[in-house]
């Protein structure tokens, strides 16, 4: 019993250094969210800290076609919550009916992608597509709003 105590604390240990040094990886795409972030709390918008996702929230960033778009470890949001509901790429472009996602849901997994791939993040996601449900990244995004699981772009080998 000992032992999975000690390894359990250690797992946690690990996950946090892990998750540091995704966030310190985010770090460029995330000083270009907290500028344009803090250009929209002077029309408006509100910041505050995701209880989950590692993420800084603006909520009624003034500008944009409206949803939101995550630049590193910052959201930026048209609207009042992250809870709010929304339809996935592929059932927006016809592709398939699915259940309604919420968009907190989403932008976390955009969160996660930009702590894992840092700076390669938006060349990559622009490679894939930009937005898009032909857009791998997008469709894991969606993926991991409905499932819960499924952020990372590319399937397992």
């Amino acid at each position: 019993m000992q032992a999975d105590i000690g390894s359990a604390t250690a797992r946690r240990w690990v996950l946090r250094v892990l998750q540091a040094l995704g966030v310190a990886w985010a770090l460029p795409y995330t000083a270009l969210g907290l500028v344009a972030g803090a250009a929209s709390l002077a029309a408006g918008a509100h910041a505050h800290l995701s209880a989950r996702g590692f993420a800084v929230v603006f909520h009624k960033v003034p500008w944009g076609p409206g949803g939101a778009l995550t630049l590193g470890n910052v959201i930026l949001h048209s609207g009042d919550s992250l809870e709010s509901p929304c339809a996935t790429y592929a059932h927006r472009a016809g592709h398939r009916v699915e259940p309604s996602i919420v968009i907190g849901d989403h932008e976390r997994a955009h969160v996660y992608q930009y702590m894992v791939l840092g700076p390669l993040f938006l060349p990559l996601y622009f490679l894939f597509g930009g937005i898009g449900v032909r857009n791998r990244f997008e469709r894991a995004a969606d993926r991991y709003a409905l499932t819960g699981r499924g952020w990372w772009p590319w399937p397992r080998p």
